[in-house]
């Protein structure tokens, strides 16, 4: 008991320190260390395995969607990244330079990627001549780098993976098709594999990314009232095409600008993860992508028959499920503590008694509730389990985030709503960036977006009291 309790206090109280709560449960947890360069971290196997999940989950449906994965370099020529004026300058204070190859001094500097449009555009360039060599649907999955001022393992690193579509259409009307496919293909995604629900909306013009024409976004709140912007998917237009001189023959036999997208999510899904599901125990993981779905805890292991059981239940379930037996010399309570800190959403254990009574005991890890359950119904009860637990998450998630989400109809509503109760704010806008300013500089909330589900809190902007455009969700943000 007294190593149980040393593994569990190791972790600070959400509700005490958020920040070093989460600290703590991405060190206890084993899913990241710290390098030696500073804001960049180590991804250990257990953190990399939910990014696997991640991965092989958005890449079968990104495959169904009919994409394809490509691999560009990682340096991008100045010249290259200049020719698109808007875009660079949204992205110059992160941008990191190599001037060096060996002792000598590069004629042209190279940037190390902090995102790939303009290699995708140049080699569209390269590639598209007709209508028939359209759409081009590329994605690839590699790292990038940004030299942030403040980091912090998942949400802001310097360096980071993530997956990067990059497409394109002979129309305006299938680029926007497109931006919104994937962005659906995300909330899907969220929703029903990380438990995790989303708003989805359009980002404002001061919001967007550098270079579109528009931006979308799935946003999710955190524990701590916080918003997390989950993926984006962007309609560049064909301001790229223009800057490239990416045309392609129509079939009048007339020169054409082709029509662009890009989208993505990152590693800082992990993050949303732990701060959306996690408790004072440590990571509380949805089955979908938990790297083990079920721990065997053999109790009594040093007893006959005990192992031998243990060993051919893991057999049996692995057919069903990502099954590990725990038979380490460790306490069952520390064993018990320990898949708990990181967040296995189901337990086995089975002991003497249990193999007499034919039976064993499943412990759920969001409710801790102990279900005893016949070994000759494993197979059947243990995925009915995994998925009444998944979508008891995402069914918790949503009543904590609607829980933290107000409304306010003037600017000092707002202001003291969002310093008493953090979390999403509903709140009219008369879309003047004036008023957006404003908001910000008053409270440090952004505009998260302006969601797709428009509702009326009131007819007029809560800054100026001019007649209002949208509703927005406001929130302070990651």
């Amino acid at each position: 008991m007294a190593q149980e309790k040393k593994l569990v206090e190791a972790i600070t109280s959400m509700n005490e320190d958020f920040t070093q709560w989460y600290t703590d449960v991405i060190k206890k947890a084993d899913l990241v260390d710290y390098s030696s360069v500073r804001g960049c971290m180590i991804i250990r196997p257990y953190g990399y395995a939910i990014w696997e999940n991640i991965q092989k989950y958005l890449d079968a449906r990104f495959k169904e969607t009919g994409h394809e994965n490509v691999y560009m370099p990682m340096f991008i020529p100045e010249s290259l990244l200049l020719k698109e004026k808007e875009h660079v300058e949204g992205f110059a204070p992160e941008v990191a330079w190599v001037t060096h190859g060996g002792d000598e001094k590069l004629a042209e500097r190279l940037c190390v990627r902090p995102t790939s449009e303009t290699l995708f555009c140049d080699h569209y360039a390269n590639i598209i001549q007709s209508y028939r060599d359209l759409p081009k649907l590329y994605n690839q999955w590699c790292s990038v780098v940004r030299w942030e001022k403040t980091t912090r393992p998942f949400l802001r690193t310097l360096e980071f993976l993530w997956q990067e579509g990059h497409t394109a259409h002979a129309t305006a009307d299938e680029a926007q098709q497109e931006t919104i496919t994937m962005l659906n293909v995300y909330a899907d995604f969220c929703e029903k594999a990380l438990a995790i629900p989303v708003i989805k909306g359009k980002k404002t013009e001061k919001e967007k990314f550098a270079g579109a024409k528009s931006t979308y976004t799935i946003e999710s709140l955190m524990h701590d009232g916080k918003a997390l912007q989950s993926g984006t998917s962007h309609n560049f237009g064909d301001g790229f095409a223009r800057a490239f001189g990416i045309q392609y023959t129509g079939k009048e036999n007339q020169l054409q600008y082709v029509h662009q997208t890009s989208w993505g999510v990152t590693t800082r899904l992990i993050g949303a993860i732990i701060m959306v599901h996690g408790d004072d125990s440590g990571l509380v993981l949805p089955p979908v992508i938990a790297p083990v779905q079920l721990v065997i805890v053999p109790v009594q292991m040093h007893k006959e028959g005990v192992l031998e059981k243990a060993g051919e239940l893991k057999q049996r379930l692995s057919c069903v499920a990502r099954v590990i037996m725990d038979d380490s010399d460790k306490m069952p309570g520390w064993k018990f503590s320990e898949h708990e800190m990181k967040g296995v959403p189901l337990r086995l254990e089975v002991g003497p008694k249990d193999i007499e009574k034919n039976q064993v005991v499943l412990v759920r890890r969001d409710t801790r509730e102990k279900i005893f359950v016949s070994m000759d119904e494993l197979e059947t009860k243990v995925p009915q389990i995994l998925e009444e637990l998944q979508n008891a998450l995402l069914e918790r998630a949503r009543e904590m985030r609607d829980k933290k989400t107000f409304k306010a109809e003037t600017l000092d509503e707002f202001e003291r709503t969002i310093n008493e109760t953090p979390g999403f704010i509903k709140a009219m806008w008369c879309g003047d960036r004036a008023c957006e300013d404003a908001v910000k500089e008053r409270t440090s909330a952004t505009a998260r977006c302006i969601p797709f589900e428009q509702e009326t809190i009131s007819d007029k902007c809560m800054c100026c009291g001019k007649p209002a455009k949208h509703m927005v969700y406001w929130g302070k943000a990651y």
